[in-house]
């Protein structure tokens, strides 16, 4: 009896681990999406290996065809993503944080376009666009986020380290 119930409960679970997380939000086709939480900080404000990070960010991306920056209003993530928008010519476009992904796949449809945002915000477009692994939220991770099969994102990590 005991050995039918593990059986079964590890057949739910990995039922479960297969199941595709829902999405909200579909990824555009032809979309490629870096996605980078603000660089350390200290309080509020950037640190000075937060600052590092961010030319970093930009030297490492410089060279991707960026077509669009995104960010929500929020210092320390402006001043991540402004050496990126310096090295590139483009501006910073603001997107409220509260719920930022259908506006950001709604402009950023077919073009390759970063999101440098923070934990909360970060969180809420893995949720939305249904990302299966876990989002990058430590200082330093760097996804790229494509469409794959079924419309499922498809994620290649990267890190920037200082």
């Amino acid at each position: 009896m005991l050995s039918r119930r593990l059986f079964l409960l590890s057949a739910l679970a990995t039922a479960a681990a297969c199941t595709p997380t829902p999405r909200s939000v579909e990824f555009p086709r032809g979309t490629r999406l870096f996605i980078y939480r603000h660089g350390d900080r200290t309080d509020e404000n950037l640190s000075e290996k937060g600052i590092a990070r961010s030319k970093a960010f930009a030297k490492a991306l410089k060279d991707e065809g960026i077509d669009a920056i995104f960010s929500p209003g929020i210092q320390r993530n402006l001043d991540t993503a402004k050496p990126l928008a310096e090295a590139t010519g483009l501006e910073i476009t603001r997107i409220p944080q509260e719920a930022p992904t259908a506006r950001l796949m709604r402009e950023g449809a077919g073009k390759t376009i970063v999101w440098v945002g923070n934990k909360g915000n970060l969180r809420r477009i893995w949720e939305d666009l249904g990302a299966q692994d876990p989002p990058p939220l430590e200082y330093g991770d760097l996804y790229i986020v494509t469409r794959g099969p079924g419309g499922i994102p498809r994620i290649e990590r990267k890190r920037i380290e200082v």
